[in-house]
C-alpha cells in the first residue's frame, strides 16, 4: 500500500477494536474481539442476550476494564496510554440511563458540555433544538427522581448528543422511548453521519438494522461469529437462529 492511501485508510478509521479479552470475576466475557468502525457508517453488534454486546461497549468504555488487547480511537488516541484523550473523541448512550441524583436535568446538560468544552453559544443553540425535538422543555429543573423513565432516557440521550466526537456508541437505543422521539433520534443519527460521526448500536429491535447500519459484528458468547455488510445480515441471522 502507497504511503498516500495508507494515510487515507489511517483518517478513514474512527474506531479500532484488536484481540480484546474482558474477564470479570474469572469469568471470561470477551475473548479475542476485533473489528473497525470507519468514518460515517452505523455498525450494528448483534447478538443473543448474553453474547457480550454490553460488555463489549462497557471495555471500550473502560467502565469494565479489558485483560488483553488495544483499543484505539482515529489511530492516534489509545484507550490505556491516553485515557483522557480518548474519552474526549467518545461519548456513550447507555441502555439504562446513567444520571447524578443531585443534578437536574439541565445541570447534567451543563456538565458535559464542560466536559466536551463545547462553547456556551454552541451549547446553547444545540440544547435548544434537542430540547425541543425530545419535547423535554418543561423538565430542564427536574431531578431524576421527579422524571418517567422515559424522560430520563431523553435526558441521557441528549447528553450523549451534546458533543461532536468522532465515535458514538448507543447501546439498545429505542428503549423507554416514545415513537416521537424514536423518530427524532433517528433523524439525529443520519445527521451526525452525514457530518462524519460514527456510530456503534447494539439493538434487538432487528427490522430497523437493513434501513439502519451499513455493516453488523454479530457476536456469539463473546466471540466474533461473523461480519459484513448489512445485506448479508438476513441470511446470516437466519442460518444462526438454526445452529
Amino acid at each position: 500500500m502507497n504511503v498516500r492511501l495508507e494515510n487515507w485508510v489511517i483518517f478513514l478509521i474512527h474506531l479500532k477494536v484488536n484481540n480484546v479479552t474482558t474477564v470479570l470475576d474469572q469469568k471470561e466475557l470477551l475473548k479475542d474481539v476485533s473489528f473497525t468502525l470507519y468514518r460515517g457508517e452505523i455498525l450494528a453488534l448483534v447478538g443473543h442476550n448474553g453474547a457480550g454486546k454490553s460488555t463489549l461497549m462497557k471495555t471500550i468504555m473502560r467502565t469494565l476494564e479489558k485483560r488483553e488487547g488495544e483499543i484505539s480511537i482515529l489511530q492516534k488516541f489509545d484507550q490505556d496510554e491516553q485515557l483522557l484523550l480518548f474519552k474526549k473523541y467518545i461519548t456513550y448512550l447507555p441502555e439504562e440511563p446513567l444520571l447524578l441524583t443531585e443534578l437536574t436535568a439541565m445541570q447534567h446538560f451543563q456538565l458535559y458540555a464542560m466536559s466536551y468544552d463545547i462553547d456556551e453559544q454552541t451549547f446553547q443553540n444545540k440544547l435548544d433544538r434537542l430540547v425541543t425535538g425530545f419535547e423535554l422543555q418543561t423538565k430542564l429543573d427536574s431531578y431524576p427522581e421527579e422524571l418517567s423513565k422515559g424522560m430520563r432516557q431523553k435526558v441521557q440521550t441528549i447528553c450523549s448528543l451534546l458533543p461532536d466526537v468522532p465515535v458514538l456508541l448507543i447501546d439498545e437505543p429505542f428503549m423507554g422511548l416514545d415513537v416521537f422521539a424514536v423518530d427524532y433520534l433517528l433523524e439525529i443519527m443520519k445527521e451526525k453521519i452525514t457530518l462524519g460521526t460514527s456510530i456503534l448500536l447494539t439493538t434487538h429491535q432487528l427490522g430497523q438494522l437493513q434501513s439502519l447500519a451499513d455493516r453488523f459484528v454479530l457476536l456469539e458468547h463473546g466471540q466474533v461469529k461473523t461480519e459484513g455488510s448489512i445485506d448479508q445480515f438476513e441470511t446470516i441471522t437466519r442460518g444462526y437462529k438454526n445452529d
